[in-house]
């Protein structure tokens, strides 16, 4: 594995845990951006008494805050590392109408804008990374398939910052989850004319039963769920595995289809590995043997 600083929002638990277990236990540096330093330390702890080598710093920041992001970006921009891999996976599940200390919408501010501005206050030196390293700079955007639930007619920003009708934790997590795509088709545009060593994907990880999942109490929920884990894996079988594939793919591609990639995992009894491409669409259907 190259010399290489790979950064991580959300490495606290989850998915996101798993990656930075993974990735340290590869042999690269591990730059952890997480809001709770306790669990950040422990978390730390936990991979070190596995790999003894493992190299991970942390940082504090509360992506639901703006000012949190702008501060931690200048405290990490000060410091001169170097920014190969970004991997906005952080995220809430909010089922109650909450706001962030800016006053906007807790799932949205998290979700979507303070990973829009961590992004767009890191590009800079991301880009700089990939064109003194000769190394291609890699951004995930944690999304998911529920964005498609969202219609067109009630995707509206200033709604999404203010809700004004009655609040629905679902949907305003569909939301912020469209939002970071359509960030990522934006951002690669504006790379490919800059022609940027730097490419952006966005990604479904699959339904794995994380956080996130576990705040969506309820009969039919609970339910669905049990049925789908018989098929599904747990975070420690695809965790990394969803959150790292991309940035592990052929270049070319990533340049010819970047924007969206949809990870399924599924319980096969061979290898499937094949690339379909739909527009702006790339999806991948991935695994090995696994237990029922």
């Amino acid at each position: 594995m190259f010399d290489a600083y790979y950064f991580l929002t959300g490495g606290t638990s989850g998915i996101g845990a798993e990656t930075a277990r993974v990735l340290a236990k590869r042999g690269v540096r591990v730059v952890m951006a997480v809001r709770d330093m306790k669990k950040a330390e422990m978390v730390k702890e936990r991979i070190i008494r596995e790999n003894p080598e493992a190299d991970i710093i942390l940082f504090e920041i509360d992506l639901s805050s703006l000012s949190s992001v702008a501060r931690f970006c200048s405290q990490f921009l000060s410091q001169d590392l170097p920014l190969n891999i970004l991997i906005n996976n952080a995220g809430v599940f909010s089922p109650n109408l909450e706001f962030s200390e800016e006053k906007i919408e807790l799932t949205f501010a998290t979700n979507f804008l303070g990973h829009y501005l961590l992004t767009e206050m890191l590009i800079e030196k991301m880009i700089d990374t990939a064109e003194k390293s000769g190394i291609e700079g890699r951004i995930i955007n944690l999304s998911s398939v529920i964005h498609n639930w969202v219609k067109p007619d009630c995707f509206s920003f200033p709604k999404l910052l203010h809700p004004i009708s009655r609040y629905n934790g679902t949907r305003a997590y569909a939301q912020s989850k469209l939002a970071t795509i359509l960030h990522a088709k934006a951002l690669s545009k504006q790379l490919k004319d800059r022609n940027a060593n730097v490419t952006i994907n966005a990604v479904h990880p699959g339904i794995v039963k994380t956080g996130i999942i576990r705040a969506h109490k309820g009969l039919f929920t609970d339910s669905l769920f049990l049925i789908a884990s018989k098929l599904l894996k747990s975070i420690s079988q695809v965790g990394v595995n969803n959150t790292c594939f991309p940035f592990c793919l052929n270049s070319t591609v990533m340049a010819q289809h970047g924007n969206k990639f949809i990870l399924f995992f599924l319980t096969l009894d061979s290898f499937l590995f094949f690339c379909i491409p739909n527009q702006s669409f790339v999806i991948i259907i991935i695994h090995a043997l696994t237990h029922l």
